[in-house]
């Protein structure tokens, strides 16, 4: 408890604070966000406003993970320190960050409101995918808990396994079905930010149902002397990857501060993908995949809106099912204030968070 209170306090100090230092940099240097000319006409006031405001909360993250670490040992040098699924879930947090960076200071350097080609960016995305998905199914613990499986996961492992056909073929379905949860989640995140605060709150909702999950999860841990019935949870450090949601929680809120409307800082392509891939390692490590579709709703909401306009606008040849996609900028366009669309969504946001975690208790409840 003292690590989750830690890792979520010094993130929050750090963002809180590191936020507005970097706005300063940022102004300082000319780094300014590239407005999109088919976007809505609303938003070209914001053209300027310094851009890759996720730097501070990646780096508000990494910093309190390890610090918080460094201070539970110092207070008991028998506690455990930085586990492999802590630091997978940094890696792929860091790299897609990396990623969103580099598009970010394309699109400064060029002066354009376009970075890394869509392909570019799936190919990184997919090595990174790739690089993930299989160190994710080594480094065994004490009782030969990986920090993923090849079984397909629910609220907890299913019976529906992808290594059916040979372990070999697993370890590749696996990669491929990893690959396909990083990539959905972290375009998901991306496709989700576009309106001061919508993808920070969202994102603190969502972090918040997987610090809940991990919490839970490791008081009900198999490892555990104390639990003796089959609703345990076989999943390798739950500890950690709650205080990695703290930290994360702590360290939007923190950027949230400076973020809200009207935002003095975007997080850009390297906050969004950055949270998109921490998401997508906490439903993979914390074997929670399919959970993921209810508990990040929202984003799945948005994602599908931008297949569909663009399957409709080519099936009709030229027809469009909303006025602009993602389905944020409809509502935009259909009158409704930027902070309304941004609160209505959170609401949505915080309904399919409710629901999941409902969901995930009470498949405990049921095996109990």
């Amino acid at each position: 408890m003292i690590a989750l209170i830690l890792g979520g306090g010094l993130a929050l100090l750090f963002s809180l604070i590191g936020t507005p230092l970097f706005i300063r940099l940022l102004v300082r240097r000319g780094y300014g966000q590239f407005i999109r000319d088919d976007g809505p006409t609303s938003h070209h006031t914001k053209r300027g406003t310094p851009t890759m405001g996720g730097t501070v909360v990646v780096a508000a993250v990494v910093v309190s993970y390890l610090l918080t670490h460094l201070i539970v040992f110092l207070l008991n040098p028998r506690a455990e320190g930085p586990t492999i699924s802590g630091a997978l879930l940094l890696f792929l947090m860091c790299a897609m960050g990396g990623v969103g960076f580099l598009d970010d200071a394309l699109k400064i350097s060029k002066q354009r409101s376009l970075g890394l080609t869509a392909v570019a960016k799936l190919v990184l995305q997919g090595i990174i995918g790739i690089v993930f998905a299989v160190m994710a199914l080594g480094f065994p613990d004490a009782n030969g808990v990986t920090p993923a499986s090849t079984a397909i996961s629910f609220v907890r492992d299913t019976p529906v396994n992808l290594a059916f056909a040979g372990p070999a073929l697993g370890v590749v379905l696996f990669v491929i079905w990893a690959n396909l949860i990083v990539t959905g989640t972290t375009n998901g995140v991306n496709l989700t930010d576009g309106l001061d605060g919508l993808a920070a709150g969202a994102s603190i909702m969502v972090f918040s149902g997987y610090l809940i999950m991990g919490f839970w999860q490791y008081n009900q841990n198999c490892a555990s002397p104390r639990i003796a019935h089959g609703a345990c949870y076989m999943v390798r450090d739950p500890l950690d990857l709650a205080m990695l949601a703290a930290a994360l929680i702590g360290a939007l809120v923190g950027f949230l501060w400076w973020n809200t409307s009207p935002a003095k800082i975007f997080m850009g392509d390297t906050g969004s993908l950055a949270l998109g891939g921490a998401v997508a390692a906490f439903s993979i490590l914390s074997r929670t995949e399919l959970l993921l579709i209810v508990l990040a709703g929202l984003f799945v909401i948005i994602s599908l809106s931008v297949i569909l306009q663009v399957g409709f606008f080519k099936l009709t040849k030229g027809r469009r099912l909303f006025k602009m996609a993602p389905l944020q900028h409809h509502f935009e366009l259909k009158g409704w204030a930027e902070v309304t669309v941004v609160v209505r969504f959170w609401i949505v946001c915080g309904l399919c968070v409710a629901v999941a975690v409902g969901m995930f208790y009470a498949e405990w409840v049921a095996l109990a």
